[in-house]
């Protein structure tokens, strides 16, 4: 079992071994949910594509194709950008 003290500004240190075994690095992003008494801590992972079919879609209402807002925004913006640069 792994101990961390709560300093003075209410950080802890994660120690070395739950590091390692959670293969967390600096700056690396952790949510911490709290179940009754304790907290879990997850590492983040991934980008938001790879939460494809993870939110469940309300009866009668269309799902949202992630890929084609992503790309409809890329073009978007590219028009943006090209339409300020005839300026």
């Amino acid at each position: 079992m792994a101990v961390s003290v709560l300093t003075s500004k209410c950080q802890i240190t994660i120690p070395k071994e739950i590091r390692k075994l959670l293969k967390l690095k600096p700056a690396d992003k952790i949510v911490i949910t709290v179940e009754k008494d304790h907290a879990i801590l997850k590492p983040v992972r991934g980008n938001i594509l790879d939460l494809g079919g993870t939110i469940k879609i309300p009866e009668g209402e269309k799902p949202i194709d992630f890929k084609k807002a992503r790309k409809e925004f890329q073009n978007a913006v590219a028009q943006k950008v090209m339409e300020e640069t005839k300026e």
